[in-house]
């Protein structure tokens, strides 16, 4: 079975120059150097060879066991590879899409709108400021009760972000398409950014309510909707909903602009998603997810001892909450305190048992803990969640090594190949592995 060929990043925490080769030949030569220092040229020197162009190599066929024994003594000095710890905090699970209203408040802050669109595009071609656009969605949808954090992330995918380049040109002060129907046609056009905002918002509530808007009609085609389109009028309550009637086809319209609106309200280490973060426990004191999303800010910013707090204090309200449990199971982990994470670990998944990050990581702090036999049992739990998981196959195969069963290492190497022949962890141990092969009958023909 011969594998393609592999380009090869600079993955080893070794010299920036080297390439996956000479970092894998340099680990070979260093632990080998004892069984045949003269056959062997310097890592160095390997290392350093100038390399023409892209380099790959033709995956070797290790085959499915060992071909001669394994030199345990050899096996037991290699630095074999795991793939790291999941470490990425939850938030409790978001709404399913379909479920997901037109009218309804806010969920991002103003603030955290702004800095969503200047990440995207620091130079939007707006006729104001994005701050000042950003209030006007803020005001104009909050007035006819539509949530204007996501009616925003609508203008952005009409848009580009501001960037414009269809139909549509900027001057139109257009944020959603209003009349354009294709081939050059520019629709609407509003006096200023605020007429453009509120005249979408309009368009809205005509898919969403049959309520008059509070403001003065300005949407050109609302009327249209109400009189000759009775199938439509109000009765397109969710986002999802505007799949093949906003745009056509447009089979993930909806879906693509809650996309948009999960990235903008998403926490991270700023001072404006802090402040989103404050928002959300002074309004709902009582509200696990929002200490959870001020827990993640901290983490985010380094302030370990305050994501322990919030994380703690998410868990005290909802102890059965699948993110309170393994967010601080993280936290716990990453400060130290492991056995309080362990504890953690498997009251998740005594209630979640599926749950593939959690099984993975409680198996890589068993393997630390030098237990690999509850290890593996937590690997193989992770590969019934996931069997398509290399890095669970790989990790079983360090259990199986740190227990002396080689040919069981060897032949989960191989399975974990087989899942994917460009994991370099994968590769890298079989290189390992294979380097440990006694050399037995070499020897005995040289006599």
């Amino acid at each position: 079975m011969q594998k393609g060929g592999i380009p090869l990043p600079s993955i080893f925490p070794c010299h920036p120059r080297r390439t996956l080769a000479a970092c894998l030949v340099a680990c070979l030569v260093t632990s080998a150097a004892a069984a045949a220092p003269s056959e062997a040229p310097a890592a160095d020197e390997i290392a350093q060879r100038p390399i023409a162009g892209p380099v790959t190599i033709t995956r070797p066929d290790f085959g499915s066991e060992p071909p001669a024994p394994i030199d345990k003594k050899r096996a037991a000095t290699l630095p074999f590879r795991l793939a790291p710890a999941a470490t990425l905090p939850l938030l409790p699970d978001e709404a399913a899409p379909e479920s997901v209203t037109i009218e309804g408040p806010a969920e991002a802050t103003p603030e955290q709108m702004a800095a969503f669109i200047r990440r995207r595009n620091p130079q939007p071609k707006l006729n104001c400021t994005v701050e000042e656009l950003v209030g006007y969605y803020y005001e104009e949808a909050g007035r006819e009760g539509i949530r204007p954090d996501i009616a925003l992330c609508q203008a952005l995918k009409e848009t580009g972000f501001f960037a414009y380049g269809g139909d549509v040109i900027p001057s139109q002060n257009n944020f959603c398409g209003l009349g354009t129907t294709g081939g050059g046609v520019r629709g609407a056009k509003f006096a200023t950014p605020e007429l453009g905002v509120r005249a979408h918002i309009q368009h809205l509530l005509a898919y969403a309510s049959r309520e008059l808007p509070s403001a003065p009609i300005i949407d050109p085609r609302y009327e249209l909707i109400v009189t000759e389109h009775p199938d439509i009028h109000g009765q397109i309550t969710h986002w999802t909903q505007l799949n093949g009637v906003w745009a056509v086809p447009g089979k993930t319209y909806g879906q693509d602009i809650l996309r948009l609106w999960a990235a903008a309200k998403a926490p991270d280490g700023s001072d404006t998603s802090l402040a989103a973060a404050m928002a959300k426990v002074k309004n709902a004191p009582d509200d696990a997810s929002a200490y959870l999303y001020r827990g993640i800010v901290y983490e985010k910013r380094g302030d370990l001892t305050a994501a322990h707090s919030d994380f703690t204090a998410a868990h005290t309200l909802a102890p059965h909450e699948l993110a309170a449990l393994y967010d601080l199971a993280l936290l716990k982990a990453q400060i130290g305190e492991k056995k309080e994470a362990l504890t953690l670990y498997k009251t998740l998944l005594d209630e979640h048992p599926g749950f593939f990050p959690a099984a993975y990581n409680r198996g890589l702090l068993a393997l630390e803990a030098n237990r690999p036999k509850d290890a593996m049992d937590d690997f193989r739990r992770a590969l019934n969640a996931n069997p398509q998981s290399a890095p669970a196959q790989n990790a079983l195969a360090i259990c199986e090594l740190r227990l002396q069963d080689y040919p069981a290492a060897w032949a989960s190497l191989e399975r974990a190949a087989q899942i994917n022949n460009a994991d370099f962890d994968v590769l890298a141990n079989q290189i390992l592995l294979d380097a440990c092969v006694k050399q037995e009958q070499t020897t005995k023909k040289k006599k």
